[in-house]
């Protein structure tokens, strides 16, 4: 339905992640991939969605000579826990401690998406809460040795074993946890097709 209504649209998304080219997929939108370095680094006053907003749009301005009928995506997650951002795991011994740090406690994930084409942008974000059971050590270490989530926010993957076993409850979208809202996306692609 989507790739119908998009079919004036050069969609490109502009993700490495092969979860978010899979929802891509599964939304049925036809699009190419293209990815540009940036540094991911954000001023230290943002909190919470900011962050991810600003990101999204960084990702977005690195893309300088969009014709006329393309459509960019970007976006970026974050873990928020206790007042901070969690970053990807650094190693082992990194993912470890924050995923011993989330055991009986509730988080964040935050997901932006900046939709840009030569005459507009729009940034839409989406916030899940996630609650953990208790975690033992041997659980934690089974699942850093056999899933290595070390690409992940917050160091685990809702879709692999930690998230069948760990999480006790979620509010809000499953899919913003793996790294899409994708009703929003949909939804907003259904008002920009409209247009």
């Amino acid at each position: 339905m989507l790739s119908e209504k998009l079919k004036k649209y050069n969609i490109i998304l502009a993700s490495g992640s092969p979860r978010r080219q899979l929802f891509f997929k599964e939304l049925d939108v036809n699009f190419t991939i293209q990815l540009k370095e940036i540094e991911e680094s954000y001023p230290d006053t943002l909190r919470g969605v900011e962050i991810t907003d600003y990101l999204s749009k960084l990702k977005a301005s690195a893309f300088t000579n969009l014709s006329e009928n393309d459509l960019l995506i970007t976006s970026d997650t974050i873990v928020w826990f206790q007042g901070k951002a969690i970053e990807k795991p650094k190693d082992k011994e990194d993912a470890f401690r924050k995923l011993k740090s989330f055991s009986g406690r509730m988080h964040k994930v935050f997901t932006s998406v900046t939709f840009t084409s030569k005459n507009f942008q729009k940034t839409i974000h989406d916030t899940t809460k996630v609650w953990f059971n208790d975690l033992t050590d041997e659980e934690i270490n089974y699942y850093l040795d056999n899933y290595q989530p070390f690409d992940k926010a917050g160091s685990y993957g809702i879709q692999e074993w930690l998230g069948y076993i760990a999480i006790n409850k979620i509010e809000g979208s499953y899919f913003n946890v793996m790294g899409l809202p994708t009703h929003l996306v949909y939804k907003t692609l259904m008002d920009i097709a409209e247009k």
